[in-house]
């Protein structure tokens, strides 16, 4: 698949198989990933690999990051986020570092490590993976930080949930560059 196939009909997948995903694909995947762009080379980009029993204690901490937030919740609820992680057979959750050069920007280490989500996700779907990007309130838990051993202030910017597709990909229409570009000549 050459890059700009991969690159018009890359979508989100939601509903992968359960079957394991090799740790060889994941590799890859994650190769592809640290080859974005980064001011200095600094890789400001961090990676926790979540599969088998850990995808049900990253489930455990998000239900009782709720259960501590939101102390009414029901018993469905917090089963609810328990089986997040279960959606998919590997989740793999993307940090980014604080600068850590004076002269290097917060901003440029997140818009770093966003690229390198992106090469993940066309690269697992140039292996014939679906993959979704996916954040909501446990991204800024400082609860689920934890578990990964990242600081309380550190960047979560995503889940990545990853799999064999369950059905076949179907291209999706997506709307054009136009409406969104000027051209200053």
């Amino acid at each position: 698949m050459d890059v700009f196939e991969a690159i018009h009909t890359r979508h989100s997948i939601g509903h992968v198989k359960p079957d394991p995903v090799p740790r060889e694909l994941i590799e890859k995947t994650l190769a592809a990933a640290v080859q974005a762009p980064n001011h200095y080379r600094v890789r400001p980009w961090r990676f926790v690999v979540v599969t088998g029993v850990g995808r049900e204690k990253l489930g455990e901490v998000m239900a009782q990051s709720t259960k501590a937030s939101k102390p009414d919740a029901t018993e469905e609820e917090l089963q609810k986020d328990r089986a997040k992680p279960l959606r998919a057979p590997v989740v793999i959750a993307v940090a980014v570092d604080k600068p850590g050069l004076t002269k290097a920007k917060e901003i440029e280490n997140v818009c770093a490590t966003a690229a390198a989500v992106q090469n993940m996700l066309l690269a697992a779907h140039a292996l014939g993976l679906g993959a979704m990007w996916r954040t909501g309130p446990s991204a800024t838990d400082p609860a689920i930080k934890e578990l990964f051993g990242w600081e309380a202030d550190q960047h979560l910017i995503g889940f990545i949930y990853l799999g064999y597709p369950q059905s076949d990909l179907l291209p999706v229409a997506r709307p054009s560059f136009e409406d969104r570009t000027v051209w200053l000549e």
